[in-house]
């Protein structure tokens, strides 16, 4: 939006900027059907918040921005302007990603990067620096320097930790089965504590359907024992009679 302005503004002193118009609508318009799917499909709460956060930006900030350069500024001056904060919004659109960049590196998983949009990114930044520097207009050309170099980084991290994906998914798994193990002879313990250890079968199970069979059949053995302590009690009782 903000270049469509920028472009619009450029119109107005016989400057045909035709190009920068088209392209930056069409990419409004998926950006409008990005947002409004994720909005969309979000948890209430981040709904919210970033609704508030898209009012802000886009509505009023924008607003703000379009008023003030209108009335407070004309001409060169008023392109300029408009200029430098198309380069601003440019930049942090670039650095954006560095968040994702920091979690791959951390997890040593591209899950959350994928290599097509590292790679179109970066092909859109020469493809936009060139046309910038060929029509002479660095606040288009500038910012996407620092778009290639952020994509090549992008594409250089991904191919070093694409083959780390499979390690990651594997420790989970242990760590899930290392957290939901039950020593059977504590159990046991608490249960009967006359059991002798060699009763058991393994000193430790997963928490399946066998752990519930296993405990069962300790609770049964119990049981059992009970009522042969029962039983026996009541022989010596009428032997004694």
């Amino acid at each position: 939006m903000l270049y469509i302005y920028y472009a619009l503004l450029k119109e107005e002193i016989k400057y045909d900027a035709t190009l920068l118009i088209t392209i930056n609508s069409v990419g409004s318009v998926i950006e409008t059907l990005y947002i409004s799917l994720f909005l969309f499909y979000a948890p209430k709460k981040a709904r919210i918040s970033n609704a508030t956060l898209l009012f802000l930006l886009n509505g009023f900030s924008y607003a703000v921005m379009v008023v003030l350069t209108r009335f407070l500024a004309t001409g060169e001056m008023r392109i300029k302007i408009v200029g430098w904060i198309c380069l601003v919004f440019s930049i942090s659109v670039f650095v954006a990603p560095l968040g994702v960049l920091r979690q791959v590196i951390r997890t040593k998983s591209v899950e959350f990067m994928p290599f097509p949009l590292s790679f179109f990114l970066t092909l859109g930044a020469v493809a936009w620096f060139f046309y910038g520097f060929l029509i002479k207009d660095f606040y288009i050309a500038l910012p996407n320097i620092l778009g290639f170099f952020l994509g090549v980084v992008q594409m250089v991290v991904y191919v070093v930790y694409k083959n780390a994906k499979e390690v990651l998914d594997d420790q989970p798994k242990g760590q899930e089965l290392s957290e939901h193990i039950i020593d059977v002879r504590k159990i046991s313990t608490l249960v009967c504590p006359e059991m002798s250890p060699a009763v058991i079968l393994q000193p430790t199970v997963d928490i399946t359907s066998d752990m519930i069979e296993v405990v069962q059949n300790i609770i049964i053995m119990a049981e059992k024992t009970e009522e042969t302590k029962e039983a026996a009690m009541d022989d010596d009782a009428s032997t004694k009679v």
